[in-house]
């Protein structure tokens, strides 16, 4: 069950954030438990706090489904922060209200936060959600019902980055982890324009988000390309992928769709 309280925090006042949903991934408190509660102890300091450990995806929707005004304000890895948006666009409310991020976790595990130019520091991004500003970011989402926040890769056989956590969210894409298959298996199309075939050898895939629209640097029988689309659909006998770092599949086909500012993100102003 999922443990939700209420720490000793500040009474809200006219000059205070709105209140607080924290939603800490377990594997945080592994990994360094010392600046989960630093953080909490500066967002206690500043809002009106309660903090929820959720233990399934059925709890995590719950938890938010009852959030009522409190802002989601995620301790973690770029994947506990995936997991969350997640739930938010499976409830339909990705834009309801800015999430907070406190990046806790290794280099690797929270690249894509700092990415998107949240602090490293657990004082400085607690300060962010207390203080900053709500920024508009895009979002790729998938016929799977899963969000990407920045990058997704196809580069052949390779580990994943959840290795060593064993946060419950984490869990959830492990148990999807499966390496690529041959690179000639896949078919890949771009708003509808068929970049490559089956027959021809994908040596690199990489998809990112820049105003608005992916960014797909393709390397096509050693031949660099690169294209712009806004949906982008990739087909196989059964291939996997990396999602912000985390593995993925297999899967025969996927679907990915920009949506252009479809969620806020609290940053230093």
């Amino acid at each position: 069950m999922s443990s939700l309280s209420t720490p000793v925090s500040r009474p809200p006042d006219a000059e205070s954030p709105g209140p607080l949903l924290v939603l800490l991934d377990p594997a945080a408190k592994e990994a360094d438990g010392e600046s989960v509660r630093i953080a909490k102890d500066v967002l206690c300091g500043g809002a009106d706090v309660k903090v929820a450990l959720p233990e399934s995806p059925s709890e995590l929707d719950r938890v938010l489904a009852h959030r009522g005004k409190r802002r989601a304000v995620v301790i973690g890895s770029d994947q506990a922060l995936q997991r969350v948006l997640q739930a938010l666009h499976r409830q339909r409310e990705l834009d309801t209200d800015p999430v907070g991020l406190v990046p806790v976790g290794g280099p690797v595990a929270t690249a894509t936060a700092r990415l998107l130019g949240v602090p490293a520091e657990p004082v400085a991004a607690a300060r962010a959600v207390l203080a900053g500003g709500a920024r508009r970011l895009d979002l790729l989402l998938d016929d799977g019902g899963g969000v990407v926040l920045a990058e997704v890769r196809f580069t052949g056989p390779r580990q994943g980055r959840t290795g060593g956590w064993r946060s419950l969210w984490a869990k959830l894409a492990a148990a999807e982890q499966a390496s690529p298959p041959a690179a000639e298996e896949l078919r890949i199309e771009a708003d509808g324009r068929l970049l490559a075939d089956v027959h021809q050898r994908v040596r690199h895939l990489r998809v990112a988000m820049v105003d608005g629209a992916m960014e797909l640097a393709l390397d096509l029988d050693g031949r660099p390309q690169r294209h712009r689309a806004g949906r982008l659909t990739v087909a196989g006998r059964g291939f996997g992928y990396e999602a912000d770092g985390c593995p993925v599949g297999p899967v025969r086909n996927r679907t990915w769709t920009v949506r252009p500012d479809s969620w806020r993100l609290l940053l230093p102003a």
